[in-house]
């Protein structure tokens, strides 16, 4: 038997005991119309939110956990487990109400005979700590690094006291690190947190059969109704598979065994999707297409360090920006996934209130700026070295020919992934594909990569762009409440970096998903974040 159609007994091996999973212990029938079924390539190694760092554990996660806060589709803060919140003493102290209905998930092992109880403030003070713990060493540490103290006032009222004003931080708090946990963990020294979750979100954990299946169920004592007063979650499960072959997954979606395509290999892009990135005649009445900017800026970052002219010329490297047609680009390469980035850094989702001139396709404009880095250096043939890994070699091979156009020659290193990241945080290599996705919804999250304390390896700023206003203007961001003045500084320091041009910039990246038709009240967002309370199956 070949291992595809032993994966393929197993699914199916793994669909029946779902199905009996499901069935099990329920007063009401289960059928398919109850179940959301979605695979992921990869096994999910954890549900402890403390290690929340992967999109298909950060799914998972999002229907087991509650924060603080939560973000809706537009990105604005919205109330979770806080009903509501002040911001006191000039930003510095957040004063958080909690709601008295949410109630963790059913354990006997934490809660004895009561099965379950009320979150209360204390809660959030111990998983605070927790997350702080050196012998967690969670990677979510870093949220908290602006915190001086936190407190439990009384059940329902819990502090939050930063060491000086940043105003990002409720963004902070909507990520899945900060969820709650119930305070008992801490004297429950060998419960499995991460196998066996405690949360308070729509969907508890049923079963979980490693590489192969996880069910979530429906948690009947969840705190939310929708607006016409009827409890969530409306569906009964969640089915979530791993396998790992992106074509395999492709197959089952077909066979309608998957209600949900969140990836777009390139093996069946084309299969799905016209160059214009609509879905093709033979599937435009079968499938729905939900599309979303979503939160990454891919560009080619330039190490500014490095000595060598073309580095060194702001000429050159704006000239490098105005080369390329990133319409065309698009196009021709990612089938109009994604929009081109002619603004600044800061990608679509978060830059519709700012006011940013970025490059458009102008070769002459190319051209004058290397006619003059020429006379300037005395250089007849610029020449650049591209490094890469095997993923984007058609993406560089794009930019070399561009570049030739306009008499720059540009050489194509292919590196192995993990030489590549060590590269570009040890500056060996001048020219490097990279992307940001944001760590937290906030435009100052895209401007921080370039700030001088943050120089690689110390932290993300791989270029190495250095400039003493950018960081004083910076600083003045994180710590300014004012939403009208942070948004006009931060126009001013995106559009300072489009002018100094540490970097190629090239597309504002966009979230596909490709959905059943049966499927209902299913959203996206420049997140991508999985949101399934109001979901269900008509």
């Amino acid at each position: 038997m070949s291992m595809l159609k032993f994966r393929f007994v197993l699914l199916g091996l793994g669909l029946c005991l779902v199905g009996l999973t499901i069935s099990c212990n329920s007063n009401k029938p289960t059928s398919d119309q109850d179940v959301f079924r979605y695979n992921t390539h990869e096994n999910i190694n954890t549900l402890d939110p403390a290690f929340a760092r992967d999109l298909r554990s950060i799914w998972a996660m999002n229907q087991i956990f509650n924060g603080l806060v939560r973000l809706d589709d537009q990105l604005n803060i919205q109330p979770d487990i806080a009903s509501s919140w002040e911001i006191l003493d000039q930003g510095r102290t957040y004063r958080f109400t909690l709601r008295n209905d949410v109630y963790f998930h059913e354990s006997d092992a934490l809660f004895g005979d009561l099965k379950t109880r009320r979150v209360i403030a204390q809660d959030f003070v111990y998983s605070f700590e927790r997350l702080q713990d050196p012998k967690l060493a969670s990677p979510g540490l870093w949220t908290l690094e602006h915190v001086s103290n936190y407190e439990a006032v009384n059940d329902s009222v819990f502090v939050i006291k930063l060491k000086k004003p940043f105003s990002p931080f409720l963004g902070v708090l909507s990520m899945k690190y900060l969820s709650v946990l119930p305070k008992e963990l801490k004297h429950a020294h060998q419960y499995p947190v991460g196998i066996k979750p405690i949360g308070t979100g729509p969907f508890y954990l049923k079963a979980w059969m490693p590489n192969l299946k996880m069910v979530l169920r429906k948690n009947s004592n969840y705190f939310e109704s929708d607006q016409n007063g009827n409890p969530l979650p409306y569906l009964e499960a969640v089915s979530i598979s791993f396998v790992p072959d992106k074509q395999s997954e492709f197959l089952l979606f077909l066979q309608g065994k998957l209600d949900l395509l969140n990836s777009l290999d390139v093996s069946y892009k084309d299969e799905l999707l016209n160059k214009k990135g609509q879905l093709q005649d033979r599937y435009k009445n079968k499938y729905q297409l939900l599309r979303s900017p979503f939160l990454n800026t891919e560009y080619i970052g330039i190490y500014m360090d490095a000595e060598i002219p073309e580095v060194k010329s702001r000429a050159l490297r704006q000239a490098l920006n105005y080369a390329i047609d990133r319409e065309e680009m698009i196009q021709f390469l990612k089938n109009n996934i994604g929009y081109p980035a002619d603004q600044g850094f800061v990608p679509k989702g978060l830059n519709a209130k700012m006011n940013v001139t970025g490059y458009r396709y102008d070769p002459e404009k190319a051209m004058e700026l290397i006619k003059e880095f020429k006379k300037n250096h005395n250089n007849k043939t610029p020449e650049l070295t591209l490094s890469t890994d095997a993923n984007y070699v058609d993406l560089c091979t794009y930019l070399q020919h561009a570049y030739e156009k306009v008499g720059v020659k540009l050489h194509i290193e292919v590196m192995p992934p993990a030489a590549l990241r060590q590269a570009k945080t040890n500056g060996k290599t001048a020219l490097f594909r990279a992307s940001w996705v944001a760590d937290y919804p906030d435009p100052e999250n895209y401007l921080l990569p370039f700030h001088s304390a943050n120089f690689t390896p110390n932290g993300p700023n791989y270029t190495h762009f250095s400039d003493a206003e950018f960081d004083r203007e910076y600083t003045n961001i994180v710590q300014t409440t004012d939403a009208k003045l942070r948004n006009h500084k931060m126009t001013y320091l995106d559009q300072m970096l489009i002018e100094e041009a540490p970097f190629i910039i090239l597309y504002y990246d966009e979230a596909l998903r490709f959905v059943q038709p049966k499927v209902q009240g299913m959203t996206i967002n420049p997140i991508n974040m999985l949101d399934l309370r109001k979901v269900y199956k008509d």
